[in-house]
């Protein structure tokens, strides 16, 4: 046991160094056609993840003419909200992460690496309601709206049902306006993957006319050390029959689709993504998308369209050719894990877009992602690089006072930020805008 600690302690040293070694980025990957480079492959990848900081007197960092603070605090590991009809914001908080086995000395680095940038308070498995009672912008009533539940992620309300995606299941609460406190248990409505849960968020969004749900399904490894059979209905978008709970895959090939919505005023389905590791620290860009009904996206076969991952075996020349390209690229490793359309209250420059909320990255050796940024959008689609939105959680000093989650945009324009590392609810308003009555 000593020799293996020893081993270990000098496999984490010559991580650690080769993370600290990591050059700059050598081009921005920003857009529908990325810079690919060749693919770096070694013994271990770069790991370098920021030391947690407090924020002190400090804020986050938005653009002039917008305001933030933080509506809730010392919460539970938040990760997703959601806006209710009377203004009502509710919280998921909750850690999982399933029972993955490690299996390799870099699984073990990893995980030490990985640990160091998160909150070492416990996952609330629960949803907690915030209500601004006179409309002053301070949220100083919070209750527990419902708990014991299983890490959960995915929000999403149609009609008087409030939709819960938990890391293994889909469930259901009757919900009435301006009810505080959910009125008993939920109901089932469909079981999800969750054996190994390499990956156990669950993304959860409605379709525009609410008769279906999609539930994005993060896969069970990196790139399928485990055995394609673990992978068996993972990187996968559900589509659900919310009546029925009848579900089948809609778009497959997305190695972890960790939020997703639908584009106002119309029915398409877009994502954020997740892409593979260990190829590099350019390699592969994590991506924004259009979910299209049947298409396939390349996991594990290949990325950003036939780029051909040759670390699977054994290889599948027809997916790869069936396998299309995602609509932008956010860049490589920036962890984006939430993702919401704007609206005309936002105001500004930042009306027509989505933003995406940048968890950070952990396995490069210059950090990169921990923001908020916005994609502008003409005829539809992204036009332009993003833009920094909220920023200010890395510090000059290498260390980070917030990773931002889940991001969602009020009817009134204002934009939510869950923060899993501060365990706060970060709050952007635009200064002397015209509020907007919930509803």
């Amino acid at each position: 046991m000593k020799t293996q600690g020893i081993l270990y302690a000098s496999a984490l040293s010559l991580a650690l160094v080769a993370g600290g070694a990591q050059a700059a980025d050598s081009e921005q990957q920003f857009g529908p056609n990325p810079n690919l480079p060749e693919p770096q492959r070694g013994l271990l990848p770069n790991m370098t993840i920021p030391e947690p900081a407090d924020w002190g007197d400090q804020k986050p960092t938005v653009p002039d003419g917008y305001t933030i603070q933080a509506i809730a605090t010392d919460l539970k590991v938040p990760r997703q909200t959601l806006v209710l009809p009377n203004g009502d914001i509710l919280v998921a908080e909750g850690k999982g992460g399933g029972n993955a086995p490690k299996t390799k000395p870099k699984d073990f680095i990893a995980s030490v690496i990985k640990s160091q940038g998160t909150t070492s308070v416990k996952g609330g498995d629960r949803l907690t309601l915030l209500r601004d009672g006179n409309n002053d912008g301070n949220y100083d009533q919070q209750t527990v709206f419902a708990d014991g539940l299983n890490a959960p992620y995915g929000l999403a309300l149609v009609d008087n049902n409030l939709y819960v995606a938990n890391q293994d299941s889909l469930v259901r609460f009757d919900y009435q306006d301006g009810q505080t406190h959910a009125s008993g248990k939920p109901e089932l409505v469909t079981e999800l993957p969750s054996r190994i849960n390499h990956h156990w968020t669950k993304a959860l969004t409605a379709s525009a006319d609410g008769q279906y749900l999609y539930v994005g399904i993060g896969s069970n490894s990196n790139i399928t050390e485990r055995g394609m059979e673990a992978e068996v209905d993972r990187a996968e978008i559900w589509q659900i029959d919310r009546e029925t709970g009848a579900h089948r895959t809609y778009a497959s090939g997305v190695r972890n689709p960790t939020a997703l919505a639908i584009q106002p005023g119309t029915d398409q389905l877009w994502a954020v993504a997740n892409e593979r590791d260990e190829l590099g620290p350019n390699l592969v860009p994590d991506y924004l998308t259009t979910i299209q009904e049947g298409a396939f996206y390349g996991w594990p076969y290949s990325y950003w369209g036939q780029h051909v991952d040759p670390r699977v075996k054994p290889q599948n020349p027809d997916k790869v050719e069936s396998a299309v390209a995602p609509d932008y690229s956010l860049g490589s490793h920036h962890a984006p894990l939430g993702v919401a359309f704007s609206n005309d209250s936002v105001g500004g420059d930042f009306s027509n877009g989505v933003f995406v909320g940048e968890h950070g990255s952990w396995n490069r050796g210059d950090p990169v992602g921990y923001k908020v940024v916005f994609i502008p959008f003409e005829n539809g689609k992204p036009a332009g690089n993003p833009v920094d939105f909220v920023s200010g959680f890395l510090s000059g000093d290498d260390k980070t006072r917030g990773r931002p989650v889940g991001v969602t945009v009020a009817p009134d324009g204002s934009i939510l930020v869950a923060d899993d590392l501060t365990n706060a609810v970060w709050r952007v308003t635009r200064n002397n805008a015209n509020t907007q009555e919930p509803g």
